[in-house]
């Protein structure tokens, strides 16, 4: 058993070093398994196939193709510009009120998007010039950018918690409404390093944006703003699920700027099409992929062994559990894409939290919370490479200026798993009798 995860884990490692896309060391090294060891010498290779088509059929994984249309539409469109100018034109002028107003537009468009590369494309464009103009420095105005993006995994609608959900069999909806907290918390908390990190780099204050100027920046941030209330409310309020929010987004999204604001030609709806299909076909591509693997994993009974190393018994503590599951999905997404770690881990430590007690949804939150803030970390975080390409700055620069932001996500994160109400207390409000 010892050989057979050394040899999977290897396989996995040359693979990537070699520069394979996921998909494949996570496919070759389920099939080496199936085919060369005993473990599964009455098992035919036909089933890593039937796998791969089980991981992708959950009514679930609907909601993924149409949030990512939906987002594409409003991207291309003029959503998101507005949600920039209402934020900046409130709070610019206070102390340290670009980097406030980049980290609350990260939000209002994480609200949107589901996607922290999304997010980083989408404000990261126009706001890193006016951040640079206004004396803050390269590294820092990266950094604060990719690291205000992972809010976007923690607010619905968010693609990973889509993703685990499914693997877990965890309520999507219960984990949309424990997101809120954990996100707000994380804004908060990145808000006030921004505060002070003004004071001592001693930036100057914007000009006042004046009254009419605000009252005309809300008026065309009004339409936008109703995306993420009917993702929230109708969640929230029982009207739809989150499969029929994401239809409803995605007839809101085009609605709102091929008819209503009109700036977006009809023409751009194909290439918008094509690009979420091309999204899409890799995001079920890898969670087939991940079901194939979990499911040979799971069938060598190597999660049982990697929880027996870790000292994860049957008495072991909740608290003990969070911790090693934070721990371990922190680290997968330092080197490797959060959805095939959630993938990869999920079917592992799901089962110990359960059986030590952990509430599902809080289990789900931890777990988003940590592949949001490995995918803003070094070496290998891939919201990391996506600022090395939408600002084409070196990359040693764009990992300058985060670990402030990380600590900050770590605590953040700690702050959750100590006290677990942050994240259930929307749940609990909505969901229990």
């Amino acid at each position: 058993m010892a050989t057979l995860g050394l040899v999977v884990v290897s396989l996995m490692v040359v693979l990537l070093l070699l520069g394979f896309p996921m998909k494949v060391p996570l496919l070759a090294s389920a099939f080496v398994a199936v085919v060369l060891f005993d473990e599964f010498r009455y098992v035919s290779p036909e089933v890593l196939v039937q796998q791969w088509i089980s991981g992708i059929q959950p009514a679930a994984l609907t909601a993924v193709p149409m949030f990512i249309l939906a987002a594409g539409i409003m991207t291309r469109g003029q959503a998101a510009d507005r949600l920039l100018d209402a934020v900046t034109a409130f709070v610019g002028h206070r102390r340290g009120g670009l980097p406030i107003a980049s980290a609350l537009s990260c939000t209002l468009f994480g609200a949107i998007s589901g996607s922290t590369q999304a997010t980083v494309v989408a404000v990261g464009g126009p706001l890193r010039p006016r951040l640079l103009k206004a004396g803050y420095s390269d590294s820092f105005t990266m950094a604060l950018l990719i690291n205000a993006s992972d809010i976007a995994l923690l607010i619905p609608p968010s693609i990973g918690m889509i993703v685990y959900g499914v693997v877990s069999g965890t309520s999507i909806g219960e984990l949309f409404l424990a997101g809120i907290g954990p996100g707000l918390l994380v804004l908060v908390l990145i808000c006030g390093w921004c505060w002070l990190a003004s004071v001592r780099m001693g930036i100057p204050l914007q000009p006042r944006a004046s009254s009419a100027e605000r009252r005309r920046a809300v008026r065309r941030a009004l339409l936008p703003l109703g995306f993420p209330a009917i993702i929230i409310g109708g969640i929230f309020s029982g009207v739809f699920s989150p499969t029929e929010a994401a239809a409803v987004s995605v007839l809101y999204a085009a609605v709102l700027e091929f008819v209503v604001f009109r700036e977006l030609p009809l023409r751009e709806l194909p290439v918008i099409a094509l690009s979420t299909a091309l999204v899409t076909a890799v995001v079920f591509v890898l969670v087939g992929a991940g079901q194939a693997f979990s499911w040979v994993i799971s069938y060598a009974e190597l999660p049982r062994m990697l929880v027996d190393l870790m000292g994860l018994g049957p008495d072991v503590s909740q608290l003990r559990v969070l911790l090693s599951v934070a721990a371990a999905y922190f680290v997968g997404c330092m080197f490797v894409d959060p959805i095939v770690v959630i993938l990869i881990l999920t079917p592992i430590f799901a089962p110990v939290a359960a059986a030590a007690g952990v509430d599902p949804v809080l289990m789900g939150t931890v777990v988003t919370m940590q592949v949001a803030i490995g995918s803003a970390t070094p070496p290998f975080g891939c919201d990391i490479f996506t600022a090395v390409a939408i600002f084409r700055r070196p990359y040693l620069e764009v990992v300058r200026g985060t670990p402030p932001f990380i600590l900050i996500l770590m605590l953040s994160a700690l702050l959750v798993i100590l006290e677990p109400r942050i994240a259930l207390f929307l749940r609990d409000l909505t969901f229990t009798k």
